[in-house]
């Protein structure tokens, strides 16, 4: 009996991987199947090309990647250094009556619909952007910043927990070695939690770059690519979640599916290089 249940077990979770893998692909297949007049119609120039203008049928996707990049990177540059930071605190530094309220307060912070994220960032952060940086206050980075308060909970939680991991001996060891407090963290704890933290990493990535309401409410879809980062903008799910309904052409419908099918092949790239990257330098 004990044998059926383990091949059960083995067959079980083979027919769950594959599925997963068929399910990925079907979702490819879709979009390139939704796409190909789009394609047919600009080619590579898709990808080249800054100008959206549905009432002439001419579509470019490179502001939206442009701006789907460029507000990845500023969540990711400020929300690495303060996720790190605060697992840090709740790891090593904070008293006992601070871990367990301040840790919820962070998994609660994960848990908080991106919309609700949105609305507080259109009407109560974009005035403060406007004020500090000028501009409209709807632009590139506050969208930025938004991205970078949501993912960081969910990084700090993941960080803090992987750090959580570290032997109590490898810590005691260091200390009984002359090591100081920011010796151990720095040369035992953040090495040995170094997948968890990647991994973390990894995974907020790509949070951040699919993330679609949030960043509507804040970043003001408009096409166009510019420098200024206190200026109006627009990303892949922001072009998505704005426009999708209205696309009344057969061609506006299909540009838009090819915008989805940019979006997974970037979030594929993206990860995969991350992922590859970090277990050749494990093996190494």
């Amino acid at each position: 009996m004990s044998i059926f249940l383990d091949k059960l077990f083995a067959h079980s979770t083979k027919f769950i991987a594959i599925t997963i893998l068929f399910i990925v692909a079907w979702i490819f297949t879709v979009l390139v199947e939704h796409s190909m007049e789009s394609i047919h119609a600009f080619g590579f120039d898709f990808l080249t090309t800054d100008i959206w203008a549905p009432n002439l049928e001419k579509f470019g996707a490179l502001p939206a990647i442009y701006g789907s990049v460029v507000s990845t990177f500023l969540a990711m540059i400020l929300a690495i250094p303060l996720a790190i930071g605060v697992a840090i605190f709740l790891s090593e530094l904070a008293p006992a009556r601070l871990k367990t309220p301040v840790g919820v307060s962070i998994e609660l912070l994960a848990a908080i619909p991106s919309v609700i994220y949105g609305m507080w960032g259109l009407f109560y952060f974009v005035p403060i952007i406007r004020d500090a940086f000028g501009g409209v206050g709807i632009s590139m980075l506050t969208a930025g910043i938004i991205l970078s308060i949501m993912i960081l909970p969910f990084m700090a939680a993941v960080t803090r927990d992987a750090m959580n991991t570290t032997p109590d001996i490898l810590k005691e060891s260091a200390y009984a070695l002359g090591g100081t407090k920011w010796d151990v963290i720095k040369d035992v704890i953040i090495p040995y939690a170094k997948a968890g933290i990647i991994g973390s990493v990894i995974l907020a990535l790509g949070r951040a770059i699919g993330e679609t309401m949030a960043v509507t409410f804040v970043m003001g879809n408009v096409h166009k690519i510019s420098l200024d980062l206190t200026m109006p903008a627009t990303s892949i799910p922001v072009a998505l979640a704005n426009e999708f309904t209205e696309a009344d052409g057969d061609l506006y419908y299909s540009s838009l599916f090819e915008l989805s099918l940019i979006l997974l092949v970037i979030s594929f790239a993206i990860i995969s290089v991350a992922k590859f990257y970090f277990l050749r330098r494990k093996r190494d």
